[in-house]
């Protein structure tokens, strides 16, 4: 047969030819060439241990036994530690793999107990425990086991020192006990005076609520009652109120019957006299008023005929004189356009003379507008250095002395020299 197989609590290692490393299958089948390869078989089943220690001297020199319970197994599902478990199980049988697991677990055991009081593993089990789990975890993880739990079974001394530790805890217990039945003796005396003088105190309440309650009940009967006569009263004086309004509006309803049968007479009576006015406004109002506009149409026929004969009258006189004003305005443009001809035929034959004689013609206005400012000077005061003329005539000799320029502003605004052309107009003249 060269297939083998395996459960799920086997592992089966192939070895030999073709197999370096060697195959680890946990739960399966392998194929093994006969004389070449070899093939061994591992268990997987967990391993309960018993953990005993005796007589393990604790922190504080006291000697105690102790026994926990273990459970373990080989890790097949890790490949690192099922290839760890091989090499130091392969071939030994499972009381020999818990042999070597038990002795490692009961050294670990030992040494915790060793650090601790005997009252911390009494007490604090779990803490134990865990302590033991953790240190032997590490160094048979190591050996491809793994610890799956442990628990401290029991604890015992030849010494009785656990049996004492159960009096003196005993007796707290006891002592607690009787000063709680005290306490609780106290308490229930206390309560039920508390509850005494609560059932007085609500029956005082009671009777009080039931006091008030009475009162309310008084004032509200009272305030009902006088609600209730109000009411009756309203009542009376409602229908007392109510008749003399019926009898009221029967009397308004008579006199409105009166005021429309009055109404009616006077309507009546309005259009009689409207009959009667219509009919003297057709025998005698229309024909005056026709005959009203008859002489009014005469009277305004007349008015217009002397108003356009008016008109017409103002109309022709302002014709004439019209025409007259245009005859004058017409007969002095002509003669200032023969002077302007005669000016101009002039200026054609005397050309450079003429024109100075126009500027002559405009001296004594220039002369005129430069001595304005000092003619309109309220107060002039001044002042002379010891040379020259003083009053009047400086203010003179200043306006002469402007009037001397003007011919050299002439020259440079026309080109024309008014000194050269003197004897020419002298000679003309």
């Amino acid at each position: 047969n060269m297939f083998y197989t395996c459960g799920p609590n086997e592992a089966m290692v192939v070895s030999g030819l073709c197999r370096s490393p060697p195959v680890m299958i946990s739960g399966g089948r392998v194929f093994v060439l006969p004389c070449v390869q070899k093939i061994q078989r591992i268990s997987l089943n967990t391993l309960t241990l018993n953990v005993k220690s005796d007589k393990v001297y604790t922190r504080h020199g006291v000697p105690i036994s102790v026994t926990g319970i273990a459970q373990m197994k080989i890790q097949g599902q890790n490949k690192q530690m099922l290839a760890a478990a091989c090499q130091m199980f392969m071939g030994k049988s499972e009381g020999e793999i818990a042999q070597i697991a038990l002795e490692t677990l009961e050294g670990h055991q030992r040494a915790i107990i060793a650090h601790l009081t005997v009252e911390e593993i009494y007490r604090d089990r779990k803490k134990f425990s865990e302590e033991v789990f953790k240190v032997a975890s590490s160094d048979l993880v190591n050996m491809g086991i793994s610890v799956v739990s442990y628990t401290l079974k029991d604890v015992h001394d030849d010494q009785d020192y656990l049996h004492s530790l159960g009096k003196s805890r005993t007796a707290q217990v006891q002592k607690d006990a009787r000063i709680g039945e005290a306490q609780f003796k106290r308490d229930a005396v206390i309560r039920e005076a508390h509850a005494m003088q609560e059932k007085i105190s609500a029956q005082y309440v009671n009777e009080i609520q039931m006091a008030k309650a009475q009162r309310d009940y008084e004032l509200k009967k009272a305030s009902y009652d006088i609600e209730v006569n109000t009411k009756k009263a309203e009542s009376e004086m409602a229908y007392q109120l109510q008749v003399a309004k019926t009898k009221q509006r029967i009397e308004e309803e008579k006199m409105q019957v009166k005021v429309v049968e009055r109404s009616q007479q006077i309507m009546l009576q309005e259009q009689e006299i409207t009959r009667r006015e219509k009919e003297l406004e057709a025998k005698v109002k229309k024909p005056a008023e026709a005959e009203r506009y008859r002489l009014e149409k005469l009277a305004e026929f007349d008015r217009h005929n002397k108003m356009f004969f008016s008109l017409s009258l103002s109309l022709s006189l302002s014709q004439i004189k019209g025409d007259a004003e245009a005859f004058a305005v017409e007969a002095k443009g002509r003669a200032e356009a023969e002077q302007m001809a005669k000016k101009a035929e002039a200026f054609q034959q005397y050309k450079e003379g003429a024109m100075v004689d126009m500027l002559l013609e405009q001296l004594p206005l220039m002369a005129e507008e430069i001595s304005r400012p000092l003619a309109q000077a309220q107060k002039i005061t001044m002042i002379s250095s010891g040379g020259g003329e003083v009053g009047a005539a400086q203010l003179t000799g200043e306006v002469l002395d402007i009037m001397t320029r003007l011919p050299a502003a002439v020259e440079k605004l026309t080109g024309i020299n008014i000194s050269q052309v003197r004897q020419p107009n002298q000679r003309c003249a």
